[in-house]
């Protein structure tokens, strides 16, 4: 029930009747008409339709979110399509970078390096005593945008707005976090209204680096506990590959931009296989461009997978699979400076080849997956170099925002003679091509974040192995037919993410319980008890008014 001060903050108070606003003394301090939650959503949606900038529509959505959070999640969960590129990708990029300036209201909880030595102090200032989820970011690498410090907090924020919206996790049992080590962002360093720490991230040591995350890794499981799903959110290359590395097997935790991103790229390729020339996972040659943590992350995960598919060693599976970075294909011997450790996996025995288009031609990819942030990187050339090697080229252009796509689902379609499977990191529209009309693949994360915290805590997994993320993948992809794969998509529709997440929910507590990383004994329905894990639903009472 919604009590006086709640109904004279939001606009919950239009749907009490008459006698419960005379109960509560609010006759006269609320409109007159009596209007239904359904009603409210179709006003914001109005709203929004006549808002044409999109930082202006985010920021609509955030108001909306501190005045009244039902409705905000009404809304997102009743009208995804619509809403998910508002207050997520391809949105929050920009808020991120205006952020300082759009800072009118605290959201999350802060940690400054400045307090290492007493990150547990901090932590204790967080009002609310029971969390199940928690996702942090030092700002290091936002997006496809680099360094945006502490205006890196959007995606924290944003990120758990998806955990509560489609996994059902309690509002107020979610925590954005930012650790704030500095910017080496000159912008926002000579920004009077940038709200961070005004010092070099560069300036501050791995050692000491490394001490303070270690210090609020263990301040946080000790305030909330052991089982507290701990989900890392754009850091750094290098810095997400070795902190995943490091505390995978000590919390429950995992780094979307790794491995969420994996998951969702692996089950994108599962669901393409019925349409290829061969439908075998290890009889695929798979080219990504770009060999950073997303990169690295998806090949791994692939490798795995083809490992499992083709019953050989990972090593083998991996040479299934090539990489090319900012000097061209990753090759054994390579010249000039020594490969970084991460990528070491994947230089084979080959010729160095600089350009794209020569590499493709060399190797002859059945797959091509862009996770570069190099805007139109997959140009006509390639594209129909791609065409002319596959009946069914799967392309896969990754990277956001949609300004640093490799390539449009529109180039995709159009020159590889609507041929292509084709999925992107962000929204594209649909695309006519010689009459048809092909919807377009959005290799979103959030179809698959959401299932696997959701699976983690109904089995309170004390870790999240690789195989409950493989298994993840298969789930997702379990639930395309023919018929999505007809139309050109490679992912059910959003409007059932509830049920995604509810079925990678389970594949993924199923897996917890079965490798023994559960900390519970394993229920007779586990099926059920992730449902029951979706504590949170408000468009509840939309169904009951219809």
């Amino acid at each position: 029930m919604v009590d006086g001060r709640t109904a004279l903050t939001g606009t919950a108070a239009l749907a009490m009747s008459v006698p419960d606003r005379e109960d509560r003394r609010l006759v006269g301090l609320v409109a007159p008409a009596v209007q239904s939650r359904a009603l409210q959503v179709q006003r914001c949606l109005r709203y929004l339709d006549a808002i044409d900038d999109r930082l202006q529509r985010f920021a609509f959505m955030q108001r909306l979110h501190s005045s009244d959070v039902d409705l905000f999640y009404m809304l997102l969960m009743t009208h995804p399509d619509t809403i998910l590129p508002i207050v997520y990708t391809p949105a929050v990029g920009l808020a991120c970078q205006q952020w300082s300036h759009m800072y009118f209201e605290p959201q999350g909880l802060y940690v400054p390096i400045s307090a290492r030595g007493a990150v547990r102090k901090v932590v204790d200032n967080w009002p609310g005593d029971e969390v199940d989820v928690v996702v942090f970011t030092d700002g290091g690498r936002i997006l496809g945008l680099g360094d945006l410090g502490a205006n890196g907090m959007g995606i924290p924020i944003g990120k758990l707005a998806l955990y509560v919206a489609f996994a059902g996790i309690s509002p107020r049992r979610v925590l954005p976090v930012c650790l704030d080590v500095g910017t080496d962002n000159e912008q926002l360093l000579n920004d009077d209204l940038y709200i961070g720490l005004k010092q070099r991230r560069s300036a501050t040591s791995f050692e000491e680096y490394d001490a303070f995350v270690g210090e609020f890794m263990d301040a946080m499981a000790d305030r909330f506990g052991r089982t507290t799903l701990m989900q890392f959110e754009d850091f750094g290359t290098q810095t997400a590959l070795y902190l995943l590395g490091k505390y995978r097997s000590r919390f429950t935790t995992f780094n979307d931009d790794v491995q969420g991103t994996a998951v969702m790229t692996l089950a994108g390729v599962m669901s393409s296989l019925p349409l290829l020339a061969s439908p075998h996972l290890h009889e695929q040659r798979i080219v990504f461009f770009g060999a950073g943590s997303a990169g690295i992350g998806i090949a791994d995960m692939i490798s795995k997978a083809i490992s499992v598919s083709g019953g050989i060693s990972f090593e083998e599976a991996r040479r299934r699979v090539w990489a090319v970075d900012s000097r061209g294909l990753i090759v054994a011997n390579r010249p000039g400076r020594p490969l970084e450790p991460y990528k070491q996996g994947y230089a084979h025995e080959h010729e160095h080849i600089k350009d794209l288009l020569d590499i493709v031609n060399a190797i002859r990819p059945s797959i091509l997956i862009g996770v570069s942030s190099q805007a139109g990187a997959f140009n006509e050339q390639i594209l129909a170099a791609m065409a002319m090697i596959n009946k069914r080229p799967v392309v896969f252009a990754l990277s956001n925002p949609t300004s640093q796509s490799e390539c449009t689902a529109e180039m995709a379609i159009v020159h590889t003679e609507g041929r292509a499977l084709f999925a992107s990191g962000s929204p594209f529209p649909p695309v006519t091509y010689r009459g048809k009309e092909f919807d377009t693949s959005q290799a979103n994360n959030v179809y698959v974040f959401p299932g696997i915290g959701l699976g983690a805590l109904a089995s309170q997994a004390l870790q999240i192995s690789d195989d409950m993320m493989v298994v993840a993948a298969k789930a997702l992809s379990s639930l395309v037919t023919d018929a999505d794969r007809e139309r050109g998509n490679l992912f059910p529709p959003m409007d059932g993410l509830r049920r995604v997440s509810a079925r990678i929910g389970t594949a993924v507590a199923e897996a917890a319980f079965r490798s023994g990383l559960a900390s519970i004994p394993r229920p007779d329905d586990v099926s059920l008890a992730v449902r029951r894990t979706m504590v949170y639903d408000p468009t509840q009472c939309l169904v009951s008014k219809m």
